[in-house]
């Protein structure tokens, strides 16, 4: 069963993950062609999901974590969380 993409707009603040990243950086301009890439392939996702189970990662954000990881020559998954927690840019692509 493949997982929804459930997002939470603000976490005990009132600013949302968008107020953190600058205008002009260069994500805000990638996100809408990955955004648009992953729409065309979502019915495949959909067709290779089992129809029943328990709900899964949805595999949009696996692949836009390994988009985040060639950008930033991010050697492994392990050092790339760590990352995640150090910088807030990549929240704008994740969510």
């Amino acid at each position: 069963m493949r997982g929804e993409s459930k997002r939470q707009a603000t976490m005990m603040l009132w600013l949302t993950p968008d107020g953190f990243v600058p205008e002009d950086h260069p994500l805000r301009r990638i996100k809408p062609l990955v955004d648009s890439a992953l729409r065309r392939i979502s019915p495949l996702f959909d067709r290779l999901s089992a129809a029943g189970g328990r709900p899964s990662i949805p595999p949009e954000h696996p692949l836009k974590s390994s988009l985040l990881m060639a950008f930033y020559t991010v050697r492994s998954e392990r050092q790339f969380c760590e990352r995640l927690l150090e910088a807030d840019v990549a929240r704008v692509l994740l969510k």
